[in-house]
């Protein structure tokens, strides 16, 4: 009894100690406790870390992966992460590439990007002293760029639908297809303001205004992050950095990277509000530095940008990355400092927490910290932040993603719907002479789709290759079916290049003249028997694209037609045969020869996987087309910059030419015909500060079904500093069938009636105020009040 009775003792003393022990590690081990509010976790975490450790939260790896993470086949290497990142690592790029592929093909498909994000998550949750998990970022300007995944529309044509619901609903399911197989993080969306066509990457935003823009980009944010992000983002949705601060849109002659020739005031007005928006409305978790300079500081090292504005002014808590070696050519381009270390520690100390793509300066931050160059209280806050944004992924939780799972998520028949529903809002129809389209194919036997985007894939940058895409001449022939004779030819030829990655390529060879006559010399046979023409023309995603570098350029000096198009546009003319233009593109083009010869026009930009089915739709008005340019179109090159919203005194005019634009932002025709009532205030005068809305009622006085986009701009008449023209403030995509009217109503803001005064302090001036109401920018499309502020 008495050995029962004491071993009885020993166990219970046994069970105590074990339960105090664990209590005890628990409390050690704050940061791995789910309960405790992520601040907490933080800090205790930060506590525990070594300044290596902490140096190494700050990186991130891309290109070096090959020495670091991956063997000769590009699966996980453990060997290799145990000897170069032992310490951990702040992020790993683009798990979707495979730089060591096997078999040839450099991406992974979902499975296998579900497995290699898990193999090196478990690495650093269990091969590191704290088991810090990793970030993966991707990609996801339209759609994640990865095998397999849906390719949506590009940035430039879902601005196109004016459709900000849609926007999010779009890339809610764009972040489910991004987190099922492993990544968290994507480096999206682009809301810079794109002021000049000539420049590259215009395609990859939301126009040239900053109202616009910034609802599009509210919209993307929520729909990769969710509604609701303060207590953290749940396992369907990543987070978004907001990119690129600032000025990108309108850099020097059109040349990705240069100097954006920008005063403080112009910034505020036109560039800073889509990232104030996105970050105070949906709580951007990330945002990105830009690669220009404005007034001769780099962004990377601007504390006017980074500290002063985003913050100390908007109060941004989140994480700031860098772009693609942009710490670096501060010493190697801009020559701010003389060496990579000192470029890094000038960065870092601007608000710079993440370098990105790789290892590159910042592996200098440990011995400036040690010889006092670099506090370790603004290394430890930077890191910090890194830490709270991986607590809100919820990493420390639930590291890992189901294999199977990604394969469901990427092959959702829901997806591939909403891709369709995008490009079919997206198509804009800038001409329609003679009600021409829809066509009646009881009056037509035969057609000819002729061009050099006919029958060629065209995604746009950062486009991967999905499970199909369907060309025009594709969806032709999918909806058309056997009514008509559809005959093809290619007519004249772009580049030379056609392999679904051509976009990455660095070296492109324009078609020679002599093979292109030929090719129009065909196609004039073939359009000589057919009744209709259908001219795929535009441009190519390899010619107008991300220059990011003097051996991979991207940039045009014109946006005329690119090589014999027009050449091609004037034998299909002379032939008397009613044609129909198709413009496939990724920035506003001079296509003047094009309204001059075809009867009707339709801008598609860059469609996503489901662009040829939509555009043979709204060909056979099964579709009818409903989208607004988010750009103004000049009349050739000369005319730029040509953005809507400019001051009174830029558009005095040239010789002999007409100074109006081609086509004005916020245009788009529609199969019927709609018409606004004359707007009425709700209050006519308001103090400072006071609110007013304004109604009008909008009916389809046609014979179809369409939606129109009603949109509200304002001026202010007289104020102490110039304003723009008018100023887009409000817009209402509204659904209306034939005969059916609706009355809409705007609200009239204090915030929408601002300016940025001769102090630099945005306030509201009293005076008359134009309110203007109607269905494009042009002041012929426009109905007029006046507001009076006292």
């Amino acid at each position: 009894m008495f050995f029962y009775q004491n071993l009885m003792k020993k166990k219970f003393y046994l069970v105590l100690f074990i339960f105090e022990t664990c209590l005890i590690s628990a409390q050690m081990q704050l940061y791995k406790d789910p309960k405790q509010p992520i601040d907490i976790r933080v800090s205790d975490l930060l506590s525990k870390m070594t300044l290596d450790e902490k140096v190494a939260q700050t990186m991130s790896i891309w290109q070096k992966r090959n020495d670091f993470l991956y063997d000769a086949n590009g699966n996980f290497d453990i060997e290799k992460a145990k000897k170069n990142l032992s310490f951990g690592i702040g992020e790993v790029n683009r798990p979707s590439e495979n730089p060591n592929p096997s078999n040839g093909n450099f991406g992974r498909n979902p499975k296998q990007m579900a497995e290699i994000t898990n193999a090196i998550q478990k690495f650093f949750v269990n091969n590191t002293r704290l088991g810090i998990p990793v970030l993966f970022h991707e990609e996801a300007l339209h759609g994640l760029p990865a095998k397999d995944a849906t390719s949506f529309p590009q940035s430039i044509a879902l601005a196109s639908t004016w459709d900000d619901e849609l926007i999010k609903r779009i890339f809610t399911a764009v972040a489910a297809e991004v987190r099922s197989r492993g990544a968290q993080h994507v480096l999206a969306p682009v809301i810079d303001i794109a002021r000049d066509p000539r420049w590259g990457r215009f395609e990859e935003t939301y126009g040239e205004d900053p109202y616009l823009v910034s609802r599009m980009g509210v919209a993307a944010v929520k729909g990769f992050q969710g509604e609701n992000t303060t207590n953290g983002i749940d396992k369907s949705h990543v987070m978004a950095t907001l990119k690129h601060l600032t000025g990108h849109g309108q850099p020097e002659a059109g040349n990705n990277t240069s100097p954006a020739n920008l005063g403080e005031r112009e910034i505020r007005e036109a560039f800073l509000p889509p990232f104030y928006a996105a970050i105070k409305e949906a709580n951007a978790q990330s945002v990105m530095a830009s690669y220009n300079e404005i007034d001769g500081v780099p962004s990377h090292a601007s504390t006017f940008l980074l500290k002063k504005i985003l913050k100390e002014e908007w109060g941004f808590k989140g994480v700031v990355v860098s772009d693609y070696g942009a710490i670096s050519e501060l010493q190697s381009r801009h020559h701010l400092t003389e060496t990579q270390a000192e470029a890094g520690i000038l960065a870092f100390k601007t608000g710079v927490d993440i370098e990105t793509p790789d290892i590159t300066t910042y592996q200098y931050l440990k011995p400036a910290v040690e010889s006092g160059k670099l506090s370790v209280e603004v290394l430890d806050e930077a890191v910090s932040r890194i830490l709270k944004a991986k607590f809100l992924m919820g990493l420390f939780e639930n590291p890992y993603v189901d294999v199977a799972n990604a394969e469901v998520v990427s092959n959702l028949e829901y997806s591939k719907k909403l891709a369709k529903e995008a490009a079919d809002k997206a198509i804009v129809l800038l001409q329609n002479n003679d009600d021409f389209l829809p066509l009646d194919l009881s009056k037509i036997k035969s057609i000819a789709v002729i061009g050099p985007n006919a029958d060629r894939e065209q995604l746009g940058g950062y486009s991967d290759s999905p499970k199909y895409v369907v060309t025009l001449l594709d969806g032709i022939k999918n909806k058309f079916g056997d009514k008509v004779k559809i005959s093809y030819s290619e007519g004249c030829r772009l580049i030379e290049e056609n392999q679904w990655n051509r976009w990455y390529k660095d070296k492109i060879t324009p078609t020679t003249t002599e093979d292109n006559i030929a090719r129009i010399e065909e196609a004039v046979k073939i359009a000589e028997k057919v009744d209709v023409i259908i001219l795929a023309l535009g441009s190519d995603e390899a010619l107008n694209r991300e220059g990011w570098a003097e051996n991979h350029l991207g940039d045009r000096s014109s946006i005329e037609l690119f090589g014999q198009q027009n050449e091609l546009l004037n034998r299909m003319s002379k032939l008397g045969k009613p044609i129909v233009v198709t413009l496939f593109n990724g920035a506003p083009l001079a296509i003047q020869n094009v309204q001059e010869k075809a009867k009707s026009i339709l801008e598609c930009w860059y469609l996503g996987q489901e662009g040829g089915n939509a555009v043979a739709d709204v060909l056979l008005g099964n579709v009818n087309p409903s989208g607004k340019l988010p750009a103004t179109f000049p009349r050739n090159t000369g005319q730029i910059p040509a953005y809507y919203n400019y001051k009174p005194t830029a558009r005095r005019g040239y010789h002999f030419e007409d100074n109006s634009p081609l086509y004005n932002f916020g245009f788009g025709l529609s199969y019927t015909n709609f018409t606004v009532s004359k707007p009425v205030l709700s209050k006519n005068s308001i103090k400072i500060g006071e609110s007013s809305s304004i109604n009008v009622t909008i009916t389809n006085s046609g014979k179809k079904d369409g939606d129109e986009i009603v949109q509200m701009y304002i001026h202010d008449l007289v104020s102490s500093v110039t304003q723009p023209v008018k100023e887009l403030k409000g817009f209402k995509r509204v659904s209306l069938k034939s005969g059916e009217s609706k009355t809409i109503s705007f609200d009239i803001t204090p915030d929408k009636l601002s300016v940025w005064d001769l102090e630099m302090k945005n306030r509201i001036e009293a005076g008359d105020f134009e309110i203007m109401i109607g269905n494009s920018s042009a002041d012929k499309d426009l109905q007029k009040v006046i507001l009076k502020v006292e």
